[in-house]
């Protein structure tokens, strides 16, 4: 995609972007086809989504973003099967879904950690849902543990942690089940803004040793344009895209890519975008 409107760094921008594989090089993971959803009212039917068409690929990190009410979260519990659509198909590697499954993960903005189980217990209950051998989950909750920083608090319960610490416990509990498909409804939106910046490049590093793929819901601009292979823009309601843009800047990414001239246009030109 050719950045048309941004100004001062196009060149800057479009030269970078240039330089980067197209997402549909990969194989289409989730395909998402004419969707449209609905909610019951009083006095008849609100129109959430309408028509909404979406390829998804293999490994992507893909992020959306809208005004509040413009369908985000509900496209995403429609993928993740909690929800049907009025109309439309969602469909995983050629198949429709239909109800949730193993191969998706999900990560909501509220904490989803079980208080009475400790930090390792938190980790261990899909494993054992899963039916893993002990050997086998002792192995991989000691390996998330130490991917987050937890292992000094593998025995504390929610209640001893910070808030950044729990959602590292939420993060980590789903990556541990090896899903195929990562669901994010804006899991970083509650936390104070150094915890939530250091808690994306976590999350960037974790996610750059799995490459699972990747559907991120988020109302905060920087935060998709630092995270996202590609950023959908959705129309307010009833949800539509309005846009999508391949993000032009190379991975590894850090905290300080925030602070260059091309991001920061970006940016600018999305929430102009937005606000219009």
């Amino acid at each position: 995609m050719t950045l048309t409107r941004v100004h001062t760094d196009q060149k800057l921008v479009s030269q970078v972007e240039s330089q980067l594989p197209a997402p549909s090089d990969r194989a289409v993971k989730i395909r998402i086809a004419h969707l449209s959803a609905t909610y019951q009212q009083a006095r008849g039917y609100l129109s959430v989504i309408e028509d909404l068409s979406l390829d998804i690929y293999e490994r992507e990190f893909l992020c959306i973003v809208g005004e509040s009410g413009c369908g985000k979260t509900t496209l995403l519990n429609i993928v993740a099967g909690l929800i049907a659509p009025a109309s439309g198909e969602v469909h995983m590697d050629g198949q429709p879904i239909r109800a949730p499954g193993p191969e998706r993960a999900m990560v909501f903005q509220e904490d989803a950690v079980f208080p009475w189980y400790t930090v390792r217990q938190n980790l261990e209950y899909g494993l054992k849902i899963a039916r893993l051998s002990q050997a086998r989950r002792d192995e991989i909750v000691d390996r998330y543990l130490r991917l987050v920083g937890l292992e000094e608090f593998q025995h504390a319960y929610p209640r001893e942690l910070s808030g950044g610490m729990r959602k590292r416990v939420d993060v980590a509990r789903a990556m541990a089940l090896d899903p195929q498909v990562l669901l994010m409804d804006e899991p970083f939106a509650a936390l104070d803004v150094l915890t939530k910046e250091r808690l994306q490049v976590e999350f960037l590093n974790l996610w750059s040793t799995a490459r699972m793929t990747v559907l991120f819901v988020t109302h905060d601009l920087e935060e998709a344009l630092f995270l996202a292979d590609r950023v959908v823009v959705m129309s307010s309601r009833p949800g539509r895209i309005r846009r999508i843009v391949n993000v032009p800047f190379p991975r590894p990414r850090s905290a300080e890519l925030k602070t260059e001239p091309a991001f920061q246009e970006l940016r600018r030109e999305l929430t102009h975008e937005l606000g219009s």
